[in-house]
């Protein structure tokens, strides 16, 4: 497998039952380190069997998988009737996402704090509303720093500001070189920033689109300002995530405006391009609506 791959499906198939109909056929899918991918597709048509396969929770009947890395999984359905609190389960979980006990406990408290559901870290998950449910189910994927994360679903139920503390998470994992695969119902969900957008048809997955687009991006922004190598230009994984980009003071200077959950990844690529580009200056932008106007 190439050096640089997470994990990749080689003419993958799912069905249940020896005679059952196939879910998934002849699926092919190649996940690099850092890449944020979305799946698409309408309702019953094999996302969550997908997206199992790649968490290691369900095989496949055919075709085969190869990579191992550290996978966390948050399924479409949390099981909350588990018995244990909030804190316990998270710190039963990180001891098996391989954390020392106290580690495993620090995270737990962290990440709830995160989520805002520090003040339900002794009830019991039977006694959780549907949301502080939700909010532990996507803590519980993220205390060991996965390398591959897999989403179903994630941001459903959460409030405002646990699913921005979401998408700052997911932005930090890819940051940091992981690779994450999520299925959202809203198709503005981190609308600009996948790197790559599948759709299941039938048993069939398509491609949709080479690369994510920034273009139509709704949320806050980050402002970078570059200076690249004379004649340079900026490298394609940046000019695709950028919103908005014009000259800046002094001359010689590129004024980009991002995604803010995207703004690590570009900074990452802008650092490590050959030859590398010059950051000049970082800010918080405005927040882009839906006309592409700024509040």
């Amino acid at each position: 497998m190439e050096r640089d791959l997470a994990v990749r499906l080689h003419g993958v198939g799912r069905r249940y039952g020896m005679g059952g109909a196939w879910v998934l056929r002849d699926v092919d899918l190649a996940i690099r380190a850092g890449a944020l991918i979305r799946i698409e597709g309408a309702n019953g048509t094999g996302k969550s069997t997908l997206l199992r396969l790649l968490a290691g929770i369900d095989a496949p009947s055919e075709g085969r998988m190869s990579g191992r890395p550290r996978t966390a999984f948050v399924p479409e359905r949390f099981p909350a009737a588990l018995p244990f609190t909030a804190i316990g389960y998270l710190t039963h979980m990180g001891r098996v996402h391989g954390l020392a006990r106290g580690t495993a406990r620090q995270s737990a408290t962290e990440w709830l704090e995160r989520f805002g559901a520090a003040g339900y870290a002794r009830t019991p998950l039977s006694e959780l509303s549907k949301g502080s449910s939700q909010k532990v189910a996507v803590a519980q994927a993220l205390l060991a720093g996965p390398d591959l994360l897999v989403l179903d679903e994630a941001w459903t139920g959460l409030d405002a500001p646990a699913r921005a503390a979401l998408d700052r998470a997911v932005a930090d994992r890819t940051a940091a070189g992981g690779s994450v695969v999520f299925v959202d119902h809203d198709p503005r969900r981190l609308l600009g920033v996948a790197d790559e957008t599948y759709a299941v048809v039938g048993t069939a997955l398509n491609r949709r689109t080479e690369k994510g687009s920034a273009v139509g991006w709704q949320g806050p922004t980050v402002v970078i300002e570059v200076q690249g190598p004379q004649g340079a230009e900026l490298p394609a994984a940046v000019a695709e995530s950028v919103v908005a980009a014009g000259p800046g003071a002094p001359d010689g200077i590129t004024r980009l405006t991002v995604p803010q959950p995207h703004s690590d990844r570009v900074l990452r690529e802008l650092l490590t391009a050959r030859p590398p580009w010059h950051v000049v200056a970082v800010a918080s932008g405005e927040t882009t609506t839906r006309d592409g106007q700024e509040l």
